[in-house]
């Protein structure tokens, strides 16, 4: 059990540090949308490539940090029974939505892009504009990216669901958990 403790928490802990990393995308994609409007309207002057690296920012925001986004429960969905539901209830629905739903679907994600992002390499495919940014083949590896992140989490989930479950967790939060409090688990 302790295996799972370790795996759980090495998970949040990298969903954790990217998801703080990530979160300068927003603050840099800002500060280029302010460049490119000041640019635009005040000395008439456009630029291909910086337009196009606020689309590539918002991506990454949000592939890159929806992991994070799982771990810390911020996703949308419609909670009218779960937000008031049992510890227990949640657990399973966290565990069976994990297994079931998440962890299957970051794999048929990465499966149906196969072709999609290894043609993009094989090509090192850019931008469709002359000037823009020649990386279209690394913003397509991000598809995969999002499924590993949004799959570990998933996986982290299912595993805090289950040790509670089992009874060696003594309440239930899908979030980060602090894994080495004194009597949370039994050393098994």
């Amino acid at each position: 059990m302790q295996t799972l403790y370790r795996i759980a928490n090495a998970i949040d802990a990298l969903n954790t540090r990217v998801g703080n990393v990530i979160a300068w995308a927003a603050f840099l994609m800002v500060l280029i949308q302010f460049g490119v409007v000041i640019l635009r309207y005040v000395f008439a002057f456009s630029n291909t490539a910086l337009s196009e690296s606020i689309w590539y920012l918002h991506g990454l925001l949000f592939m890159i940090g929806a992991g994070y986004t799982l771990l810390y429960d911020g996703h949308v969905r419609v909670d009218v029974f779960y937000r008031e539901a049992s510890q227990r209830y949640k657990a399973w629905v966290d565990l069976l939505g994990s297994v079931v739903f998440i962890i299957p679907l970051c794999i048929l994600t990465i499966w149906l892009s196969w072709g999609y992002v290894i043609n993009a390499w094989r090509v090192l495919e850019g931008s469709t504009e002359l000037a823009g940014l020649p990386l279209i083949f690394l913003y397509k590896t991000v598809i995969w990216v999002f499924a590993a992140f949004v799959g570990l989490q998933a996986l982290s989930t299912g595993i805090k669901a289950f040790l509670f479950l089992m009874g060696r967790w003594p309440r239930y939060s899908p979030g980060p958990m602090s894994w080495d409090q004194p009597g949370a688990a039994e050393q098994s």
